[in-house]
């Protein structure tokens, strides 16, 4: 997977055409909240809801204050067309490398297949490249077939299993 310098780049559109605006990830700020559930909506294979705006800015309030943990967007001109969390974990194992754990990746209906999903993951595997980490990792919903061909079409390969318990 060829990594940028810097996370922005030119996206196709299609053959012979540019997206107008061209994509940068930055870390999430506070006014892309309402944007960022709208994306997590999209995403949503539970047939529950998204949080509500309340319940979201006490969460918000809460991932501020996690050192390793952050949530970005992809920014089209001011637009949000994608959101991803990450994580760097601290590890003991591994000569004391740390492993970064990517989570929640949606990228806007209208926007797929338009390289933002290619410009996020190259974004989060060069962040973790410069943490030092040994691994990135990240699960993706079983039913979300065309979601795991494009993640190995970037290289991620299939590691064990990941078990999940539902605790309500």
């Amino acid at each position: 997977m060829r990594l940028p310098n810097e996370a922005r780049t030119e996206v196709d559109e299609g053959p012979g055409s540019r997206l107008k605006e061209e994509p940068v990830v930055r870390q999430a700020r506070h006014e892309d909240l309402k944007d960022i559930l709208e994306l997590y909506a999209q995403l949503d294979l539970t047939g529950k809801e998204v949080l509500a705006p309340a319940e979201a800015e006490s969460i918000w309030g809460k991932m501020e204050r996690y050192p390793d943990y952050k949530l970005y967007v992809a920014d089209r001109g001011g637009q949000i067309v994608g959101v991803f969390a990450l994580a760097i974990m601290d590890n003991l194992a591994h000569a004391g490398r740390p492993s970064g754990l990517l989570e929640d990746v949606v990228v806007s209906e209208e926007h797929r297949g338009k390289g933002i999903g290619r410009l996020i993951m190259n974004y989060a595997v060069g962040y973790c490249q410069r943490q030092g980490c040994y691994k990135v990792a990240l699960s993706s919903n079983l039913a979300r077939e065309g979601a795991h061909v494009f993640y190995e079409r970037l290289g991620f390969k299939k590691h064990g299993y990941s078990f999940s318990l539902e605790l309500g």
